[in-house]
């Protein structure tokens, strides 16, 4: 009997993975652990085995499919065993429903598995072609092709489903980028819509439709050649960029995010981690960096603020007793945020040491899954690349997120009532203004400033 490999599923909170490169191809005898193909979320890269030992007999997604998670991706077994069959048998979903994104992804997903039913040959390395050569259609999803013809939009439009195929989300782009259509506009349209109408609020309408007037250019006493458009790059947005996108989207789209600046003086900061850096007496403080320090300081403040180490689940405001601190991370694939577990509980030495530990294996992509979720506040870091003053973005559930800035030089009052210029570093403060309020927020920022203006007094007493 058959095997059919499903896309496992790499923690509770992910629901699909990226297929990124296959290792098989159909045809190809494998072992039960033989690597098939690699596969990434928006946390880390996978390799998934074969499962069972046999012949790869059909690959059901391609490369740089974005696929659900247990959802079928290939069929293993005997050589010339009828793979349809297997799969036709195998037991249906059970479950309807979903949010829209959801339904739209399995409606896709079903598409792209009949087409591949029907039509595609046994050499599924070449992506779909642009049209259904048997019927003669543009493979769009039911949902894009309503929404088309309700909008009066041309089609095609490009399609980023699998294979190529126009979904909802696809449609929806296209109309951004034209400017809307009077209700009589769009049963007039049946092509070029002018960039501008004469409605109200730009509307195009029908007389627009029909005129399309040419506005001439005047003449102009430096005249500019026509060089015409030049080299254009389009570069898909997808894998773990994608997936990146879509998070930050979507935090901004569920929470009401509300960023406060403040600098503290950092001569102690910086005299601290000079000294600290030329240790010889205790080597591994020779490691600790500025942002090791600013770590330390957050970790021992958060206590005070519980309501700041927290979750904003639904209604519901989940408030932690030990922090579990996220570091921003930058990587060749993208932004990550690896967890240092109860750093509340942590020496500088012990943050410091795990900081470092889990960036190297985000750069490398070593990181596991549950070193990458979990965290109660994150801590992003700017500051290097000489940025004075940013927003993040909230690293949702997460109900707050510190932004860490550049160092610079700023007028202080002196005792004697006159000037001088002294280190400030720069912090940027995200907080979800559905659960905390601007003044609470301002006081943990404030009280974090006085903790970083006497960071060696809180090595003391924290």
């Amino acid at each position: 009997m058959a095997h059919i490999l499903i896309m496992p599923r790499q923690g509770n909170t992910v629901e699909s993975c990226i297929i990124t490169d296959w290792k098989v191809k159909e045809g190809d005898s494998v072992g039960a652990e033989t690597v098939v193909c690699e596969v990434e979320t928006d946390k880390a890269a996978f390799e998934v085995p074969a499962g069972t030992a046999g012949t790869v007999l059909k690959i059901l997604h391609a490369s740089g499919d974005d696929v659900p998670v247990l959802e079928p991706i290939a069929v293993i077994g005997a050589a010339g065993e009828d793979w349809q069959t297997v799969l036709e048998a195998a037991p249906g979903e059970t479950s309807h429903g979903g949010t829209e994104a959801q339904r739209e992804k399995k409606e896709d997903v079903a598409g792209n598995v009949a087409v591949n039913l029907r039509a595609l040959p046994s050499d599924t390395s070449d992506s779909l072609p642009p049209r259904d050569s048997s019927a003669g259609r543009i493979p769009i999803s039911p949902r894009a092709r309503n929404l088309a013809e309700k909008e009066a939009l041309p089609l095609p439009v490009t399609g980023t489903g699998p294979g190529g195929r126009i979904i909802e989300r696809d449609v929806a782009a296209a109309l951004q980028n034209r400017p809307p259509l009077t209700a009589a506009a769009k049963a007039a349209a049946a092509g070029t819509v002018p960039a501008a109408g004469s409605g109200i609020g730009g509307r195009v309408t029908a007389a627009d439709i029909a005129a399309a007037p040419q506005s001439p250019h005047p003449a102009s006493r430096f005249p500019v050649p026509d060089y015409g458009e030049g080299a254009i790059t389009e570069t898909p947005i997808k894998g773990i960029r994608k997936i990146i996108s879509d998070r930050m989207l979507n935090s901004l789209a569920e929470s009401a995010q509300f960023t406060l600046n403040a600098s503290a003086p950092a001569q102690r900061l910086q005299d601290l981690r000079s000294r600290m850096k030329n240790s010889a007496q205790e080597p591994e403080f020779s490691k600790i960096t500025v942002n090791d320090l600013v770590l330390f300081a957050v970790s021992r403040l958060l206590p005070r603020f519980p309501f700041m180490n927290a979750h904003k689940i639904g209604d519901t405001l989940k408030t932690f007793e030990r922090v579990h601190l996220g570091l921003a991370v930058d990587t060749p694939r993208g932004l990550m945020v690896p967890v240092i577990r109860n750093a509340s509980l942590l020496s500088l030495a012990q943050i410091s040491s795990e900081a470092k530990r889990l960036a190297a294996a985000c750069q490398n992509s070593a990181a596991k899954p549950g070193e990458l979720s979990g965290s109660t506040f994150t801590v992003t870091n700017l500051g290097n690349l000489g940025i004075t003053s940013f927003t993040p973005v909230l690293n949702t559930p997460e109900a707050a997120i510190l932004g860490v800035c550049g160092i610079e030089l700023k007028p202080a009052a002196t005792t004697d009532g006159s000037a001088r210029f002294e280190p400030h570093i720069g912090f940027s403060l995200t907080i979800n203004h559905q659960v905390i309020d601007g003044a609470p927020a301002a006081r943990f920022l404030k009280a974090l400033c006085e903790a970083i203006a006497d960071i060696d007094l809180l090595l003391i007493t924290g």
